[in-house]
């Protein structure tokens, strides 16, 4: 059995595996300490993501865990796993270890569950939003209930908002892009999304569908040329530490849903319920604050490190928008005419 086949299997079964080992996650919510004397219904939520604790979407479920915990006392049990590719597992593994219950709640961006839930493609287009103002809104409205719809019909989640993953930037190791033409022949990591790859076809990349944990050891090794990603991310993960040239392309915007295992969900008391889907929407809002700060403190870390920033110049920025329309032909005849009215298309 592979490691990441074990790592499933010993997560979902636990302490009651055959071989009498528990999983890596299992240890790591171990670790956080257990109470002496559990009241009989205490509920036990496990909130995991893939980033260190000190990034916004880290901090944005220890404020969630405090205030429940704040709220509830003994009627709940927080736990935290925030990162799992600290354990071993990829950064796709938190969409079925919510969705099997092995956590109880997370966060992934929106580009990983297209394969399940194809509209979610939407979100994905190149270009689809000038600015956060009109993203957020987008995504705190009438757009982003139906994107919700769509997700719980097809998962088996409960959505409780949306963390911003924000916009994305290209950054390499070989020349500097600052406009279309430069990207042609890079080989460049996007997210497992049709749309993104569609994207960096058109632009004369050579996009390779990997994921997180994947990129970042292909980035350290020198085998893959770019990656796109906001600059707090590209920061988090240590990649301007190889990359010389970063390219301010603002090129797709995205979310993170944030998912909670929906029979957990459902089997918690109403004001349980509502109490988390409360302590999210301002959640939401303080990681989105913290993501402001996290991109400016980015640009700093990667100056430092001796990487460029290379701003686009209209010209630049009009070659990329030229290069990627005919998506939005494609688009048009491959979406339903309602979601791509919501998104402004």
């Amino acid at each position: 059995m592979s490691r990441r086949r074990f790592l499933k299997a010993s997560a979902v079964i636990g302490a009651a595996a055959a071989s009498g080992l528990t999983s890596p996650l299992d240890a790591a919510v171990a670790r956080q300490g257990t109470p002496g004397r559990r009241p009989t219904r205490r509920i036990r939520i496990v909130m995991g993501g893939y980033g260190p604790p000190s990034t916004g979407f880290s901090q944005a479920l220890k404020q969630v865990g405090d205030r429940m915990s704040a709220k509830f006392g003994d009627a709940v049990e927080i736990k935290y796993v925030y990162n799992i590719l600290d354990l071993a597992y990829r950064g796709e593994d938190i969409l079925w270890m919510v969705e099997q219950g092995v956590l109880t709640l997370g966060y992934q961006s929106s580009s990983y569950l297209t394969e399940r839930v194809p509209d979610l493609g939407v979100a994905d287009l190149p270009f689809l939003f000038s600015d956060a103002q009109k993203a957020r809104a987008a995504m705190d409205g009438r757009f982003g209930q139906v994107l919700t719809a769509r997700i719980e019909a097809g998962m088996n989640y409960r959505i409780l908002g949306y963390f911003e993953n924000g916009f994305r930037h290209v950054s390499n190791r070989v020349r500097p892009v600052r406009e279309a033409a430069d990207l042609k022949g890079l080989t460049i990591r996007v997210l497992p999304s049709r749309v993104q790859e569609r994207t960096f076809e058109l632009l004369g990349a050579v996009p390779k569908v990997m994921d997180l944990s994947e990129a970042i050891a292909a980035v350290k090794a020198g085998t893959l040329d770019a990656q796109e990603n906001p600059f707090a991310n590209t920061v988090t993960y240590g990649v301007h530490l190889f990359h010389r040239f970063h390219s301010a392309t603002n090129h797709f915007y995205l979310s993170r849903p944030i998912f909670v295992h929906r029979p957990s969900f459902e089997a918690w008391p109403r004001p349980i319920q509502e109490e988390m889907r409360a302590a999210f929407r301002d959640a939401v809002s303080l990681q989105r604050e913290s993501h402001v700060t996290e991109e400016a403190d980015a640009m700093v870390a990667i100056g430092k490190a001796g990487g460029e920033i290379l701003e686009l110049p209209a010209e630049g920025h009009a070659s990329f928008v030229r290069a990627v329309n005919p998506i939005y032909g494609e688009a048009r005849r491959q979406y339903p005419g309602e979601l791509l009215s919501l998104a402004g298309i």
